[in-house]
């Protein structure tokens, strides 16, 4: 497979990141990095670029795509859930300019079968990012959770309609090792799937989340995100499911808001201060040009805000 990919809402990220001369930025799901290379080009010629991503088969085939760039990109393999300690290890802590969380999955991983993150060809039932890390598989977690405690995760990270059905027919068709598996089982038990969607789709998205733990690094992410920014630099992130772009959308709000006091309550007592300012108010989707050349755009959702100066006291 071609490291060259077409990167999702990239005109959208250059205008809200504003890639200039002497910037720095930080692609903290760097992936097949394309963004990462026109952020590269569009700051030419003294720009660089902090990369982080947890695959390490993606982290490789953007380390050759781009080595034309030489010491302007430095590549880590991180968590973007430990986004402060590697930027402050860089010597760029509050000095960003422009920072990225592309929280999509990468065509890398659903394009290799190995991976076990599609259910369109057959593999080991995997789904890990990082596969070098060890912790549980989705095949783990489909084998040996009780119906109950599957059933919520179906429901909580693939909103699983049927979530209590589809636990209870893996259950009874355990062992289950590969996605081929999974997807006759889920899809036996379900009957049909919304329109044009495999009836599988949500609940390999939420054995994915599951393994990942991607809920919770999104969370953890978030505040360090603000925290490395520059005065004036911008924060850019691209969700493609309601359940990362709901965390996204609520910090953002919170944290451009300088009371979060209960909306009843007469005093403010909360000391809260606004921490980044609103660039649009409601996320930017794709066109549909993009999504004719690029379907897995679709449910792309961008939001940006900018830093704001910290206050002056006299």
């Amino acid at each position: 497979m071609s490291a060259h990919h077409e990167p999702v809402l990239l005109e959208a990220v250059l205008a809200a990141l504003r890639p200039r001369p002497g910037g720095r930025y930080v692609d903290a799901t760097v992936g097949l990095g394309g963004h990462a290379a026109a952020l590269l080009t569009h700051s030419a010629p003294d720009g660089q670029l902090l990369g982080l991503d947890v695959d390490p088969e993606a982290l490789a085939l953007a380390r050759e795509r781009l080595a034309p760039f030489g010491d302007r990109v430095r590549l880590v393999h991180a968590s973007y859930a430990r986004l402060a300690e590697v930027v402050r290890a860089q010597g760029w802590y509050g000095r960003v300019d422009g920072l990225l969380l592309d929280l999509g999955v990468s065509s890398l991983q659903l394009d290799r079968a190995a991976r076990g993150f599609s259910f369109r060809q057959d593999a080991p039932l995997d789904m890990r990012f990082d596969p070098t890390a060890g912790g549980p598989t989705a095949a783990d977690l489909v084998n040996t959770l009780p119906e109950d405690d599957l059933a919520a995760l179906l429901w909580r990270y693939g909103e699983e309609r049927r979530a209590r059905a589809v636990a209870r027919a893996i259950v009874q068709h355990r062992p289950i090792t590969t996605t081929a598996q999974l997807a006759r089982v889920v899809a036996q038990a379900t009957r049909s799937g919304r329109k044009g969607m495999h009836p599988a789709t949500r609940t390999f998205q939420a054995l994915r989340i599951a393994v990942n733990r991607e809920l919770a690094n999104v969370e953890r992410v978030l505040p360090q995100a603000i925290e490395v920014l520059a005065p004036g630099g911008r924060l850019a992130i691209i969700a493609f499911h309601s359940l990362e772009d709901r965390i996204v959308k609520h910090f953002l709000q919170r944290e451009s808001r300088d009371c979060v006091c209960p909306p009843k309550q007469p005093v403010c007592t909360c000391g809260h201060r606004a921490q980044v300012r609103l660039v649009r108010p409601f996320p930017m989707r794709p066109a549909a040009d993009e999504v004719a050349r690029n379907p897995r755009a679709r449910s792309a959702r961008l939001r940006v805000a900018e830093k704001r100066p910290p206050e002056v006291t006299v």
